[in-house]
């Protein structure tokens, strides 16, 4: 399934996709909050697509990979929403992204987190949220903008501050 903003392409990745994961993933700025660090191998980025692609398979959606419209050959980030338990919330759908640094700056990851969040409102039926370290104030504010309210915190990583988290509540349709 494809989708498309005003300036993304969002696509379903595949097994072609491990060097581009392996690039943005492996960027040591990238994974500048990720306490465990640059993805590695080509290996570790090809699991990631796997259980991306399984995702997929399970229930309809999940990762995409991102090309901006102008630009449809490149990659530019990955991102989307994945079933997942986060322990002491309700709500398992969760928001995820990255993009290359070459896309950083100019809006791209908020509009993808709104469509992401649309989707998942109007397909899915599900709120949706999002774990963010607290230093990291880019995401912090993409989420805002994204219409994301901060509802807690969770500590999820030994020996690091607590997580944020974020979410997208649906609203009920009227009757």
């Amino acid at each position: 399934m494809e989708r498309q903003t005003a300036r993304l392409r969002l696509r379903k990745p595949s097994l072609d996709d491990a060097a581009t994961v392996l690039a943005i993933f492996g960027d040591p700025a990238t994974s500048r909050f990720n306490p465990a660090g640059p993805m590695r191998d080509i290996g570790a980025a090809r699991a990631r697509l796997e259980a991306w692609i399984a995702h997929w398979d399970e229930y309809g959606f999940g990762y995409w990979a991102i090309h901006e419209t102008d630009v449809p050959d490149t990659v530019i980030g990955f991102g989307g929403l994945l079933w997942r338990p986060l322990r002491g919330y309700t709500g398992r759908l969760q928001l995820g992204y990255r993009f290359a640094t070459g896309a950083w700056g100019r809006g791209l990851a908020t509009e993808f987190a709104q469509d992401a969040i649309d989707f998942a409102h109007r397909k899915v039926s599900a709120d949706v949220l999002a774990v963010v370290s607290p230093g990291n104030a880019a995401s912090i504010r993409v989420l805002e903008k994204a219409g994301m309210r901060r509802i807690g915190e969770i500590d999820d990583i030994s020996g690091q501050p607590p997580s944020l988290v974020f979410k997208a509540a649906r609203v009920a349709a009227s009757r």
